[in-house]
């Protein structure tokens, strides 16, 4: 099975990506958690460069392709293999990312985007995706306390409201796979909402 958690920034999605990772494991799942940008070697080099806070210059269409390099590497040395091998794999991050910040956020043309999604994916989608809504403020906050600054943080409100209403369009979209949740409830709350519609998934198989 291959789960991805998206949201805003500061929704909670990592920490929990990694809760559910740990609970899987304690029941005996074999898994790999990853992320993206940065889910391989060459794609850890490639984080550094978008979300470094220097790099400014960087424009939206250089930004996507990164993205998109970033994935394709991730894909094939990661992912793929894990899922061929039986195992679960839970991914910070995955196509929705760029759907929501490069095609809602920056307003670059979607039709480029899912031919790009198409060619780096080879059609691969997640069997679950999590998305952890929260008040676009209230997000920013949480990062700003954690000490959490890059690049695509230090973008207006008005990108990060656009990427909001982005993710909230794609999951409308795809209700097949999507789980929206709020992200402004209790940590150990989210994570036995999510835990639980992981084994209703899992049990409906």
């Amino acid at each position: 099975m291959f789960i991805s958690f998206e949201g805003i920034d500061g929704c909670g999605k990592t920490t929990q990506a990694r809760l559910l990772a740990e609970g899987l494991e304690k029941i005996g799942m074999y898994l790999v958690f990853t992320v993206e940008p940065g889910g391989s070697v060459i794609g850890s080099k490639i984080r550094n460069i978008l979300l470094d806070p220097k790099h400014k210059e960087l424009v939206p269409l250089a930004e996507l392709l990164l993205y998109n390099a970033d994935r394709a590497q991730h894909v094939e040395e990661v992912i793929l293999p894990a899922l061929k091998s039986g195992k679960v794999v839970i991914t910070d991050r995955y196509i929705d990312s760029t759907i929501a910040y490069q095609g809602y956020g920056r307003g670059l043309d979607m039709g480029v985007l899912h031919t790009l999604e198409n060619l780096v994916t080879r059609g691969l989608k997640p069997d679950i995706t999590f998305l952890l809504d929260i008040n676009v403020e209230q997000g920013l906050e949480r990062n700003m306390l954690a000490g959490k600054i890059d690049r695509i943080q230090e973008e207006d409100i008005r990108f990060h409201e656009m990427v909001r209403q982005g993710y909230l369009k794609i999951g409308e979209a795809n209700p097949w796979r999507f789980f929206k949740i709020d992200g402004g409830l209790a940590k150990d709350y989210i994570a036995d909402k999510i835990f639980g519609i992981f084994l209703e998934r899992v049990n409906g198989l």
